[in-house]
């Protein structure tokens, strides 16, 4: 390897390939009471920062720079704003990137669903690592586009679904690799928390007054233009299908992913949306209060086929036998059934991982750590920049995952119809309606 120089620009730049070999100065060397020395310190950028966008800053700022905060909804993002003072302060983050993209290592991307694509996107073209949440994209298409970016690049990535970095993902994973309930065919998975806009669909006739602090048209970027409603945000964009993904989209990350790691589901074959009291050709601006999608994913490795059942909203998960009467049902998390025994997790990285009925938990002997520990989502994410490795929810994992989502939103929009899915051609055979929601129509002077 050609010598470089080692000053913190060029440790940076090439950390997502190579850092690993260079003769890097450890930190207890330059660092003083148990600081993060100079050399190490990331220049991070964040656009969207009120929510979870705020939550990521504050567990990326210690023994790093926040040097640029960028949010179209100044009002959303002032206590943000506030505490970092020293940050610059953008509406726009191309305005950001044109005037400070050689002092910005790393990126946070945290806007409604609809923006991840084009910010994310805009930060990969530029050399720039990602934290973006989840889920990934908005749409099919979105998410192919950002994992062959930042592979092409040579960046790192992770996928803001934050139970991937908990002790539990890896216990669960570690008792299905232990065999404890034998081979897996069904998993009943959901969150009972309810996006939809149905109820709000006729406000969209009225006009209302933009707010001052807002950047209405730059708040919309990609999507289709549409009048400022207070029904659109903050927070309740997750309704909406031009800037939200549903339920399905908010919670799959992080409640399916668990037996995506631990059954290498991959791509399904097939998915089918059961929706009620719900007409797309009407009502298709606002997701239903409920669903049930279903997958099929083929056998793969050593494991047979398994069908995975989500259930959004007003659907409820089915109650497994094994549960004690005075247990409560599980609203968020999900139900695996192999054909020696049942596990039952919680919401994020399989919370509350254990074996049904209690008996069958406590006499199991759970196997060995196999799996390495982190700190966190977010130290693993620092990490693998400074290392020169992958984080563990990259893009080339959590891209795929998000897709899980994106599929059943398909789906929603064509309840009844059993879709199959060609992930390698990414296309649905035989169903060109289906294909023609893979790839969204951006407005003009939006583009990845």
């Amino acid at each position: 390897m050609k010598h470089i120089p080692l000053s913190r620009r060029n440790f940076l730049k090439v950390s997502g390939t190579a850092a690993a070999a260079l003769n890097f100065i450890p930190g207890q060397v330059l660092g003083a009471n148990g600081t993060t020395p100079p050399s190490e310190k990331l220049n991070i950028a964040a656009i969207g920062i009120g929510g979870m966008g705020a939550g990521d800053i504050g567990a990326l700022a210690p023994g790093n720079n926040i040097v640029a905060l960028c949010d179209a909804d100044w009002k959303q993002g002032a206590n943000t704003f506030k505490k970092f003072p020293a940050a610059r302060q953008f509406k726009d983050f191309r305005r950001m990137f044109d005037a400070m993209e050689k002092e910005i290592d790393a990126v946070i991307v945290a806007t409604p669903d609809h923006f991840h694509a084009v910010a994310a996107m805009a930060a990969i073209k530029r050399g720039k690592h990602v934290y973006c949440e989840k889920p990934l994209a908005h749409s099919l298409y979105e998410v192919r586009e950002l994992m062959r970016a930042a592979h092409e690049h040579k960046v790192v990535t992770q996928l803001g679904n934050q139970g991937h970095s908990f002790e539990s993902i890896r216990t669960f994973c570690e008792c299905i690799w232990d065999g404890a309930i034998g081979q897996v065919h069904t998993i009943h998975a959901g969150c009972r928390a309810v996006n939809s806009g149905l109820d709000q669909l006729p406000s969209l006739q009225e006009k209302f007054d933009i707010p001052d602090t807002l950047d209405w048209d730059l708040w919309q970027g990609p999507a289709q233009a549409r009048n400022y409603n207070p029904n659109f945000l903050p927070g309740r964009w997750r309704a909406w299908t031009p800037y939200g993904s549903g339920t399905v989209g908010d919670w799959t990350c992080h409640v399916v992913d668990p037996c995506f790691w631990a059954l290498d589901l991959g791509a399904p074959s097939t998915v089918t949306a059961r929706v009620k009291d719900y007409n797309p050709e009407t009502q298709g601006l606002a997701y239903p209060k409920g669903e049930i999608i279903t997958y099929e994913f083929p056998a793969k490795g050593k494991r047979g086929p398994v069908t995975m059942n989500w259930y959004s909203g007003t659907e409820q998960i089915p109650r497994p036998a094994e549960l004690a009467p005075d247990e409560k049902d599980i609203e968020t998390g999900a139900v695996v059934i192999g054909d020696k025994g049942t596990i039952v997790y919680g919401s994020h990285g399989a919370s509350q991982v254990r074996l049904i009925p209690d008996t069958k938990n406590d006499a199991y002997k759970r196997p060995d750590k196999t799996i390495p520990r982190v700190k966190s989502h977010h130290a693993d994410f620092v990490l693998a920049i400074r290392n020169g490795k992958k984080a563990g929810s990259d893009f080339s994992y959590g891209g795929p995952l998000t897709e899980l989502a994106m599929l059943g939103i398909v789906a929603i929009r064509l309840a009844g119809t059993k879709l199959k899915w060609n992930s390698e051609k990414m296309e649905f055979p035989g169903t060109p309606e289906a294909n023609r929601l893979i790839k969204p129509t951006f407005r003009s002077g939006w583009s990845l």
